[in-house]
Parts: C-alpha cells; sequence; structure tokens
C-alpha cells in the first residue's frame, strides 16, 4: 500500500532523510578530522624546513598584530623564525610564508596559497630564479621593492603585480621580525 501524500508524510519523511544525510555526515566528519589535521600539521613543518636552516627544537606557534593586521608565526629557538603573511595579489590573496633568521637575514620564502594567473603570476611558485633571488637577503640593507619602483628586486617577467606582492609579503615579514625584537 503506497504512503498518502500528505504534509504529515512528507514532513516525516524529509525529517528522516535529514537526520540520515547529518548523521553519515558527521561520521565521515569524524573519521577523516584527525587525518586532516595531521595532514595540515605535516604541511606545515615541511614549509617551516624549507624556510629555515636545520633545527632540532620544536617550532612554536604564537601570533602578532603589527598595523592592526594579525601574522602567525612559528619561532624555532636558535634558528629564528617563520612567519605566514598575506598580501593581495593580482588574482587574489598570496600567502608565503618567510623564513628570517635571528640576525634578519631572509633565509627562503614558500609560497602556501595564491590565486595568480596560471603561467604568470603562478610562477611566483615555481620560478627559481625569481624565488631565490630572496635568499640571504637582508632587508636592512636592500630595498624590498621590484626595480620598476625603485627597489632591488628583479620582477616575473609579464608579472609586475605579482612580484610586487610578493616582496610586499617578505616586507611585511620583515615588519613582523622586527616588532618581535629582531635585529636590536
Amino acid at each position: 500500500m503506497a504512503a498518502v501524500s500528505n504534509l504529515k508524510n512528507m514532513v516525516l519523511s524529509l525529517t528522516l532523510v535529514c537526520l540520515v544525510c547529518s548523521a553519515i555526515l558527521g561520521g565521515v566528519f569524524a573519521m577523516t578530522s584527525a587525518p586532516i589535521k595531521a595532514a595540515e600539521a605535516a604541511k606545515t613543518n615541511a614549509s617551516i624546513a624549507r624556510v629555515l636552516p636545520d633545527f632540532e627544537s620544536e617550532p612554536a606557534k604564537e601570533s602578532v598584530t603589527v598595523d592592526g593586521t594579525e601574522y602567525v608565526y612559528y619561532r624555532v629557538p636558535g634558528t629564528g623564525y617563520a612567519i605566514i603573511s598575506t598580501v593581495g595579489g593580482f588574482g587574489g590573496p598570496l600567502t608565503l610564508m618567510v623564513g628570517i633568521d635571528e640576525k634578519g637575514i631572509i633565509c627562503n620564502t614558500v609560497v602556501l596559497s595564491h590565486s595568480e594567473t596560471p603561467g604568470l603570476g603562478a610562477k611566483c611558485q615555481t620560478d627559481a630564479s625569481f624565488i631565490d633571488q630572496f635568499k640571504g637577503w637582508d632587508p636592512a640593507a636592500k630595498k624590498l621593492a621590484v626595480t620598476k619602483d625603485g627597489g632591488e628586486v628583479d620582477a616575473i617577467t609579464a608579472s609586475t603585480i605579482t612580484s610586487r606582492a610578493y616582496s610586499a609579503a617578505i616586507a611585511n615579514a620583515y615588519s613582523v621580525y622586527l616588532k618581535l625584537g629582531g635585529n636590536e
């Protein structure tokens, strides 16, 4: 015998479907949340290892506010800081992790996320000649700006806006370093 189509039966059917779907989604979330957090932690630790010289101590995650913006950073005693800096690029936010040693020298940079144009601005993640120019960079001695703006950064060809954003992200990270008492 078929169920009669009335408001009561429709509400009961939809409620049952919603409860079953919610239980399934809750179960999947419970099963996957720990592996997702572990993968994110591994990605963060790998990024820290790429931007700072070899270290043995555990990085300590902290945050600080500079000029009204909150920055997350990882302090590695005896080695330096891994600072996460986000700025607006050509296609959207550009997020970098910048490694700065205890003397204020840029060790390395890693792009954590970007929305730049594939083949142009996206080269900020893959163009070794662009990325490597920041290794050993002393922001206290050299201007962190593209050459078009009077600085010493060689921009990615046809991606000046992305290059400016990349330089600005590093400059912001250096401001965080100074706020934390670096180069006293």
